[in-house]
């Protein structure tokens, strides 16, 4: 009989354990923030997408397709990868000010919004206190060039370091602005529609998670946006705040949360292969030594 199939990354990865924590969620709302910031990126999305009525959709799919790469079976990220490409090739967006028509599945735009997302998972788990080494940080960076493969960029066109990921954000900063679409990205975040009902949920938790999301961004992004950054400790010590509330939650009731990726991982593979962030401060004793493994 053969062994179930771990996926691409499997349990062993910084991704399989990084990619459970509950502290994903702001960050995939700071990426959102971030990945706004390209003009030609953000066309390709308020173009193409019912964004502004269906924006928790939106939110959930990515959840999905991140949940699938990582926990699924080699066969189901490569078929979703495949499904994303094929969409991707069939839409395009236009350029108000120039008239310019292009596809929105350009190597630079897939390769903005890959090194936008990986970046926001590694500032707000690791300033939210979740244990990553600097060479842990690196592997996952070099990790999730397999996730870049599968929505169509050539890996070895992609950061594959924390060092190299820096360069390339250097690099892109001149093409970077806050024109009408990412105004309108951050008008709907801050203030999303909500049935009546939910109106008090939206004060308490939604406006809590935007806002820290938003104010983890990088200096370069609060300038562009136009409004004043918090102090970095400020930030942090919130990051570590809620990083620590939402660990407290039971790891058996968050892994049953939709969309439930985590839990089929485990009934394929056992239950050894339970994300926890143990394992890696154990992984990072071994390979970085005593008094190496540092957090940032």
């Amino acid at each position: 009989m053969n062994d179930p199939d771990p996926g691409l990354f499997g349990p062993a990865s910084i991704t399989w354990q990084m990619h459970a924590d509950p502290m994903m969620w702001v960050a995939g709302v700071r990426a959102l923030y971030l990945q706004t910031l390209h003009p030609r990126a953000v066309r390709g999305v308020m173009q193409n997408s019912d964004f502004r009525r269906d924006a928790w959709g939106r939110l959930m799919r990515t959840a999905d397709f991140v949940g699938t790469l990582t926990y699924g079976t080699t066969r189901a990220a490569e078929k979703y990868g495949a499904r994303v490409r094929t969409i991707h090739r069939l839409l395009e967006a236009s350029d108000p000010a120039t008239g310019e028509v292009y596809g929105i599945d350009e190597p630079e735009l897939l390769l903005w919004v890959h090194c936008a997302e990986i970046d926001s998972y590694l500032q707000v788990e690791r300033r939210s206190g979740f244990p990553l080494s600097d060479r842990q940080a690196d592997r996952y960076v070099d990790e999730q060039r397999e996730s870049a493969r599968l929505v169509g960029l050539d890996p070895s066109e992609v950061p594959a370091s924390t060092a190299a990921l820096a360069v390339y954000f250097e690099e892109v900063r001149p093409l970077l602005a806050a024109g009408p679409e990412a105004s309108e990205v951050d008008d709907f975040l801050r203030r999303p529609p909500v049935p009546a009902l939910l109106t008090p949920a939206r004060a308490l938790l939604w406006r809590r998670v935007a806002a820290l999301a938003y104010d983890s961004l990088p200096g370069y992004a609060h300038e562009l946006y136009g409004r004043a950054a918090p102090p970095r400790t400020v930030v942090d010590r919130r990051l570590r705040v809620t990083g620590t509330a939402l660990r407290v939650v039971p790891g058996r009731l968050r892994r049953c949360l939709p969309p439930g990726h985590i839990a089929k991982a485990m009934a394929r593979l056992g239950p050894g292969s339970r994300p926890a962030p143990y394992k890696l401060r154990r992984q990072a004793a071994i390979l970085d030594g005593p008094g190496r493994a540092q957090q940032r």
